[in-house]
Order: C-alpha cells, then sequence, then structure tokens
C-alpha cells in the first residue's frame, strides 16, 4: 500500500514541476527552437522528487496518514472475509453431516451470497474513499509546492526548474540541485496537520 502511495505521489510531484516554472517565461514555438537559440542567461534548477517525499514534513505525515488508513481498510476487509470464508466452510460442514433441511439449507446458502455481495460492495466504497483521499493528498501537495515555489521564484528567477525522479534527468550538474532550499522553505512554511487530520 505505502509503494503505490509514494508511486502515486510522485507521478503527481513530476507533473507538478513539469507546470511548475516561471509562467511568465515565453513559449517556445517547436520550429524555431534549436541548442544555439536559447538564451543564454536562462536560469534553470531541478529538485529530487524523492526527496521531497522523504524530508517535507506534510508529505510524511500525509503518507503515514494514508499508510494507516490503507492498513486499516486492509485488516477490515481480511477479518469480514475471514469470517465469511469460516462461516462458508461451517455451512459445507454441515451440509455433509445433514443438518439441514433443504428449504433451510437455501435460506443459509442465500445469507452467504449476500455476506459476500456486501463484502464487494465494502472493498469497492473503502477502496473509492481511499483513491479520493490519496487524490487529495496529492492535489494538496501540489498546490503547496506550486505556492511556496512561486514565492520562492520571486528572488531567485529561474526560467525553468525541473523535477529530477529516477532517470528521468539523464544528467545533472549538482550546482543546479535545488532541493535542501526548497525543503527546507517548505518545511519553514508548513504549519502543522490539524489534530483531527491525524486520528
Amino acid at each position: 500500500m505505502k509503494k503505490s502511495i509514494c508511486s502515486v505521489a510522485v507521478v503527481a510531484m513530476m507533473s507538478l514541476f513539469a507546470a511548475s516554472c516561471n509562467n511568465s517565461a515565453p513559449k517556445v514555438d517547436e520550429k524555431s527552437a534549436s541548442v544555439s537559440s536559447v538564451d543564454a542567461n536562462m536560469k534553470i534548477a531541478y529538485v529530487e522528487v524523492d526527496s521531497i517525499m522523504t524530508q517535507y514534513k506534510f508529505c510524511k505525515e500525509y503518507s503515514a496518514i494514508l499508510e494507516k488508513k490503507g492498513q486499516n481498510i486492509q485488516n477490515t476487509l481480511n477479518s469480514k472475509g475471514t469470517a465469511l470464508q469460516n462461516a462458508v466452510n461451517k455451512f459445507q460442514q454441515d451440509i455433509q453431516n445433514n443438518q439441514y433441511t433443504q428449504q433451510q439449507a437455501e435460506s443459509v446458502q442465500a445469507s452467504l451470497q449476500k455476506q459476500q455481495s456486501d463484502l464487494q460492495a465494502l472493498q469497492q466504497r473503502l477502496s473509492s474513499e481511499f483513491q479520493s483521499e490519496t487524490e487529495k493528498f496529492n492535489n494538496a501537495l501540489r498546490d503547496s509546492i506550486q505556492h511556496y515555489l512561486t514565492i520562492y521564484n520571486k528572488d531567485k528567477k529561474f526560467s525553468l526548474i525541473l523535477s529530477k525522479a529516477g532517470d528521468n534527468i539523464l544528467y545533472a550538474d549538482k550546482t543546479y540541485d535545488i532541493t535542501n532550499e526548497i525543503i527546507t522553505g517548505l518545511n519553514k512554511a508548513y504549519k502543522g496537520m490539524p489534530a483531527e487530520k491525524k486520528k
């Protein structure tokens, strides 16, 4: 569950940084663009997404909340699934031992089928709620970073801020790495998770 949270968040972060550069930067005409025509004064920086995911307090707190929710969902479904399986096993044993009339057996079987249907509906509902919560987290994470980068870039004047995750950037000079600055600024600006969210 934790890996899926992180991978979803990393994808969200990559799309965030792709869109969070200086919005006033001129659009590039694909036909006329060439390496030689790039402005020599263009300032570029990059941020390590994995570091933000592990060091930004907001991300760490929310990931812990999502992990706990995911584990609670899994425990609930496992418990109900085990109870249903035990009921099915008992029903089969009782059938073999001729414990039911045909009408009783049909009634118990219908009850077991309803329990299975209810469990599937519960699984779908909890999965949908968890997905919705994860999307809210990704949106809040993106918004907080975009907001901070807007403030940060007023002084820094970067033309482009890239996200570096895995091998999506083949080479990057560490001189252009502003990850620690961004993480420090984000954590300084972060006011903490509301108490009701932590429950």
